[in-house]
Formats: C-alpha cells, sequence, structure tokens
C-alpha cells in the first residue's frame, strides 16, 4: 500500500491553489469558481461510474484518483478542510450504517 494519503493530496492541492492560475491547473479551475469545480467533481464522478459498471478496473482506478482530486479541489472551492469530513466519517461510524442512515433529516 502507499504512503500517499488524502492529506498529502490535500497539502498539493493547497500549494498549487495559491500558485498563478497560468502556471497550475488547480488554481485555474478555483478561478473559475465552485460551481465549475463542482461540474469538473462530477464529470469525474460519472467517468468512474462508467469504469465500474463496465467493469474496467484500469479505467476505474484512473477515474477513482482523479474523482478524489477533483473533490478536495471542490472542498478547497467552498472552504471545507479533510479533517472535517474525517470528523464526520468518524462520528457515523459510532453506531451501525442503518441507523446512521435513520438519523439523518428527511429530505422532501
Amino acid at each position: 500500500m502507499s504512503a500517499f494519503s488524502l492529506a498529502d493530496l490535500e497539502a498539493i492541492v493547497a500549494s498549487r491553489a495559491a500558485a498563478p492560475a497560468a502556471e497550475s491547473y488547480t488554481a485555474a479551475s478555483l478561478a473559475k469558481g465552485p460551481v465549475h469545480c463542482a461540474r469538473k467533481f462530477g464529470e469525474e464522478a460519472i467517468e468512474a461510474i462508467i469504469a465500474a459498471t463496465e467493469g474496467d478496473h484500469a479505467g476505474l482506478v484512473a477515474e477513482s484518483a482523479d474523482v478524489l482530486y477533483h473533490l478536495l479541489v471542490v472542498w478547497r472551492a467552498r472552504g471545507i478542510g479533510l479533517d472535517e469530513v474525517m470528523a464526520e466519517l468518524a462520528r457515523r461510524t459510532t453506531q451501525s450504517g442503518h441507523a446512521e442512515k435513520a438519523s439523518r433529516p428527511k429530505v422532501s
């Protein structure tokens, strides 16, 4: 297993976000705003879904990497840190998945 972590990726996104947009894809994406970042994340998620449904192992690995990167860019665009998400995941693991889902507010 790789020693590379989501925290490492978050640090790279932060570093590249601070670079000039002409020199950094991350900075250029963020300069286009959160809606652009979210749409790009959505495109990558769809590509991952397609790879998964087609049984394309290598494609799913590659698209999953894109999904994680673009999700971190969306979080950055909206001021959310990995620590916040990890804290939420930790909170949810204190109960079963069924109980956690049942405790969520109903969306109508």
